[in-house]
């Protein structure tokens, strides 16, 4: 029985480790993250003015993918920036184009006036195309974002795949996971897709055997202590729900 149960705690072992390495593989698109707070009154007037810069992007400049929110956090809108990476967002022909593209606007929004407040983080992330895939088969969010405690990274890092373990167990939606390069405080945010409030709520519906059957696959003791594993490694968690904008 021993020689058993030490077989299954290697197989699972096994499978979280090429998991995470999988993981940790696709976690190489550069996004720009902009967290914005609109200026009184300017809500409407800042969506128009960056739907207007998304279509008057230059070649080779992919559009954004944004959402706005609807409880939890300060902030009204959450940008991702596709980069791909320095070298190429920075290249001398890509921003030649990016100038003309520029030009071409109608108009320049006086972006001091629309703004109350913007953060910018700097990610590694998920492929572009899987994001936007999700994105638009969704119109509902789960935002989370963490500072981790000092020397908690790797840790904070491996419990967000565990939870994605834990979902996918479940056949729910897994989180994007983007982890800081430069820029805010935010070590790491994951981003919940799913097509709308009741399929986000739908987790409240799963038998708790399944539940636990899950946490012990994704390496936690009990569903119930996701929650008390996570805050070893954090100093800092916001959460948010979010829409999509059309």
């Amino acid at each position: 029985m021993t020689r058993l149960l030490s077989r299954s705690c290697l197989l699972i072992l096994l499978v979280l480790f090429c998991t995470f390495s999988a993981m940790a593989a696709d976690s190489t698109y550069l996004y720009r993250t902009s967290l914005i707070q609109a200026a009184p009154g300017k809500y409407q007037e800042l969506i128009d003015a960056y739907k207007m810069c998304a279509a008057h992007l230059s070649e080779g400049d992919e559009a954004p993918l944004w959402m706005r929110h609807s409880q939890g956090d300060h902030w009204d809108f959450l940008i991702l920036w596709p980069m791909g990476s320095y070298a190429d967002f920075y290249n001398t022909a890509r921003i030649a184009k990016r100038k003309k593209a520029e030009a071409s606007r109608p108009f320049q929004p006086n972006w001091s006036e629309l703004i109350a407040s913007q953060e910018d983080v700097f990610v590694q992330g998920p492929p572009l195309a899987d994001l936007r895939n999700a994105f638009s088969n969704s119109k509902f969010f789960h935002v989370e974002m963490f500072q981790a405690l000092p020397a908690r990274h790797a840790e904070l890092m491996t419990e967000r795949q565990m939870e994605n373990v834990y979902q996918r167990k479940l056949k729910r939606p897994e989180n994007f996971i983007f982890t800081r390069d430069q820029g805010a405080a935010w070590d790491i945010f994951t981003i919940g897709c799913y097509r709308d409030l009741k399929h986000y709520s739908e987790s409240a519906d799963i038998p708790e055997k399944d539940q636990e059957d899950a946490a012990h696959v994704a390496g936690f003791k009990a569903a119930n202590q996701i929650g008390p594993y996570l805050r070893q490694f954090i100093r800092s968690h916001h959460d948010t729900l979010a829409v999509a904008i059309k």
